[in-house]
């Protein structure tokens, strides 16, 4: 039934197409900018009666560029639900609860993300209350402190989490100047300080929170015409703002990094690996390459995957990945294992793997398979209006337009193994390298 179900989805959107071609997104895109520089994507999908709507904007926590105020992008994603003197909280959930909708937010390294999806016929009530939180957001004091002290409780919430210790660590070993130093989450002592910093916090809003810094993308049983005018008729009045961060350069890291963390709960031991490799850039072929060797490593078919996983019984998972990140980043590879005395070897193992696809090329017919592997994989995620607007929303968020994801695989496709052993030599190096292992015991 799978297999049925796969094929039929490919015909359905046109994808006897061959893989090769130019574009990979199978769906019209329409756009409109408005004068005060927010811009509109429209993608008309069959999905009758039902549109998901994001609001995007582009700052995330890479623009904190404050000392001691990290933590406020993901600050927003909880406060811009609090209302407006026309629609309170109360009111705001009141409604959304009559439509049927289901809404929420992300935060990352570059972007905010607001999502809905909802009733087509409620369109225009969407866009009522969302321009208005964007424009017209308000909270007092105590308000503010009340939502500080709500983060101040998931991080402690998350704090035993491996996953986030890893995370922290690994960030400030491998950055000492950008702001990808700091997480989503923020320093712990700036989150502790937060509820003193409702001045700033209002200063971080006008900042960003502006029409430049916002796409709007609507995906489903939608009209161009139609929602263009009802975007221009709520969101026309909103004012630009002239705010522009500078980001701190990271210095070129010239030596390997290593740290190993103590979990103080029992724990299996997880080793984090990363290399520093360039911002993400869609007609970087270097870029594509390293994206395209994440497949070949650690996939379920690789080698690596097969010898530690399922052979030798070593690790629970490895896994590894080519971020897409506005600014240069890391390449990052982990493995949860199963018993301190083999971390070592699960390290020289991937190692190994590493230093075999610098010298060991290989072959164009399993470079192809992987490829059409990646775009049959991306393709059949976009089969609902939900997920079709959170992958454009990823990319225009990262380089503000709907046409990178597109520029992207086009660059994939041009792939050759001579790129793959390029980018192998030049970024998996012992200089560029950082190590993070977390164990059980006390710190």
């Amino acid at each position: 039934m799978r297999v049925i179900k796969s094929i039929w989805f490919l015909v359905s959107i046109g994808l006897t197409m061959n893989l090769n071609a130019q574009k990979i997104f199978p769906y019209e895109i329409k756009e409109h900018t408005l004068s005060n520089g927010l811009k509109v994507v429209i993608i008309p999908y069959n999905s009758p009666g039902v549109i998901a709507y994001y609001t995007v904007v582009r700052a995330g926590s890479r623009n904190e560029v404050e000392p001691g105020k990290t933590g406020f992008a993901h600050f927003f994603e909880h406060m811009m639900f609090r209302g407006t003197e026309k629609y309170s909280d109360v009111e705001y959930n009141r409604i959304l609860k009559l439509l049927g909708a289901d809404s929420n937010a992300w935060t990352s390294n570059d972007q905010t993300v607001y999502h809905i999806v909802a009733s087509a016929d409620a369109l225009e009530t969407i866009i009522d209350i969302e321009s208005d939180r964007f424009k017209n957001l308000k909270y007092s004091v105590e308000q503010f402190k009340t939502e500080a002290g709500a983060i101040l409780g998931e991080y402690n919430k998350s704090a035993l989490n491996p996953f986030q210790i890893l995370n922290e660590e690994m960030q400030k070993l491998a950055f000492t100047k950008h702001t990808y130093r700091h997480t989503t989450i923020g320093f712990l002592e700036d989150i502790k300080e937060m509820p003193n910093q409702y001045d700033y916090s209002l200063q971080f809003f006008d900042r960003y929170y502006r029409p430049e810094y916002c796409t709007i993308i609507i995906v489903g049983d939608i009209d161009f015409k139609k929602a263009v005018y009802l975007v221009e008729k709520y969101y026309g009045d909103w004012k630009r703002g002239n705010f522009t961060p500078v980001i701190p350069a990271e210095p070129e890291q010239k030596e390997e990094r290593v740290k190993n963390v103590k979990s103080p709960n029992k724990t299996l031991p997880y080793l984090y690996i990363g290399y520093k490799v360039p911002a993400f850039d869609p007609k970087s072929k270097e870029v594509a390459a390293l994206t395209v060797m994440a497949e070949l490593l650690f996939s379920e078919t690789s080698e690596l995957y097969q010898k530690l996983v399922l052979d030798e019984k070593l690790v629970d998972f490895v896994s590894g990945e080519m971020p897409v990140d506005k600014d240069p980043t890391l390449f990052r590879i982990w493995a949860r294992i199963k018993k301190d005395e083999s971390i070592e070897k699960v390290k020289q193992e991937i190692f190994n793997a590493i230093e075999k696809m610098k010298y060991d090329p290989i072959s164009p017919k399993k470079l192809n398979d992987i490829i059409s592997n990646m775009k049959y994989s991306f393709l059949h995620e976009l089969d609902n209006a939900n997920s079709i607007a959170s992958t454009i929303a990823f990319y225009v968020s990262v380089t503000g337009s709907t046409y990178s994801l597109d520029e992207f695989y086009q660059t994939i496709s041009s792939i050759t193994p001579e790129d793959i052993q390029n980018v192998a030599k030049r970024y998996f190096i012992k200089e560029k390298r950082n190590v993070v292992t977390l164990t059980s015991g006390e710190n």
